[in-house]
């Protein structure tokens, strides 16, 4: 059994941490409950101490608990902190030292892994001193779970609701419980990579990164050590990842050398197969007399086999993704066998129409050797997930 100390902040949210203990509950887990002094204008005492079985702690200077040095022993008792919601103030409270309540001074003399869930109005979360405190936090170690995207309270629509309770627990469950890929470093490129043909345009891609993050999202939850090297895109980064930003294949290239050695090699972008040989120092204008304008390419390095043909710091497992409009499983086998990678996941248009670029379902099948596995339709997310317990299996039949 597993003691979770619960601490739960004055916010519109503050009612679904009773959803959360009810779900700790019945993993079994221990739950002791903080409540701030604004949280108890939302919901009432009673009803965490109703459900968690155990005394909720309210007051800094309460005689019986603090003759016991309670902000101490509350921290040190807990194998995972977790703030449910978090607020603005919150977060600027633990990220610059200020205990002035029961809560923050448990935060400053706190040992342990901490899970904070967000939930605030869009702009405060925007906020420029909210992300300086957000980034103070993460830099410490701290996990960030949310917050989604949706309508507020308020009836403002933007990145501040409160992630799912769902979403929390499978998060409490991944840092209590030492993950499948533990002690593994993964290396993993997403998006595309733009090439350049002057300084305002390029030749690129449709790829969201969405397929690319879940993985490398998946792997960190799994224990995995991540880094992921992600060309221009427009979502989030996976929280507590190491992530780095490129624009062109030569750059993400380059990135990928500087992060070995690793256990396990994802190769998901869309890297440009070409790039311009001749790319201008100046926007190249429009004039009546030039009606045409001829781009000379050559071939960019092909990351996927430059890593996966390395004789030194090759990766123990090495995976590269096919998108094909048209002879998927062939082309597949195809670069299995000239890229000298491990395994090909092969992904393409779902019945022939709906491609896969910016949707959050996938159609995938994976080659390894002479072995075809069809994983189906699935979310990104689902195929992240098999993913990495396909990897774990691998491992676990090397050793």
């Amino acid at each position: 059994m597993k003691k979770i100390l619960l601490i739960i902040t004055g916010g519109i949210a503050s009612y679904r941490a009773l959803d959360l203990i009810r779900e700790i509950k019945r993993s079994g887990d221990d739950v002791t409950c903080v409540m701030t002094k604004s949280a108890c204008e939302f919901v009432q005492p009673i009803s965490f101490a109703t459900l968690s079985k155990n005394k909720v702690y309210t007051e800094l200077f309460d005689l019986n608990n603090e003759s016991e040095i309670g902000h101490i022993n509350l921290s040190r008792e807990s194998d995972l902190i977790v703030i449910v919601p978090a607020t603005a103030n919150t977060l600027y409270k633990i990220a610059n030292g200020v205990a002035d309540d029961l809560a923050s001074t448990i935060m400053l003399a706190s040992n342990k892994p901490t899970l904070i869930a967000p939930s605030m109005n869009v702009k405060m979360w925007e906020n420029q001193n909210t992300i300086a405190n957000v980034l103070k936090l993460k830099e410490q170690g701290i996990h960030f779970i949310g917050p989604n995207k949706g309508e507020m309270a308020c009836g403002e629509v933007g990145y501040g609701k409160m992630a799912s309770v769902q979403e929390i627990k499978k998060e409490i469950d991944y840092l209590l419980k030492p993950g499948i890929l533990t002690g593994k470093r993964a290396l993993v490129t997403s998006g595309p990579t733009i090439e350049q043909i002057d300084p305002v345009r390029f030749i690129s891609n449709n790829s969201s990164g969405k397929q690319g993050h879940a993985i490398a999202d998946a792997l960190r939850r799994h224990g995995a050590d991540t880094n992921l090297i992600s060309g221009p895109v427009n979502i989030k980064d996976p929280e507590n990842v190491k992530v780095t930003k490129v624009n062109s294949a030569e750059e993400m290239l380059h990135e990928c050398r500087e992060s070995l050695p690793v256990n396990i090699a994802i190769f998901a972008a869309a890297v440009s197969d070409w790039r311009c040989s001749n790319t201008s120092n100046i926007k190249i204008k429009k004039t009546p007399e030039n009606d045409e304008l001829n781009l000379n390419l050559e071939k960019n390095q092909d990351i996927l086999k430059e890593i996966s043909t390395l004789n030194k710091n090759r990766p123990d497992l090495v995976i590269g993704f096919s998108l094909e409009t048209d002879n998927l499983i062939e082309t597949a086998k195809e670069k299995l066998k000239n890229k000298s990678c491990d395994w090909i996941v092969a992904n393409g248009h779902y019945n022939g129409k709906e491609s896969v670029f910016d949707s959050d379902m996938n159609s995938v099948k994976l080659v390894e050797n002479d072995n075809l596995e069809d994983w189906g339709y699935l979310t990104k997310n689902d195929v992240a997930e098999k993913l990495c317990i396909k990897i774990s299996k691998f491992f676990n039949e090397a050793a």
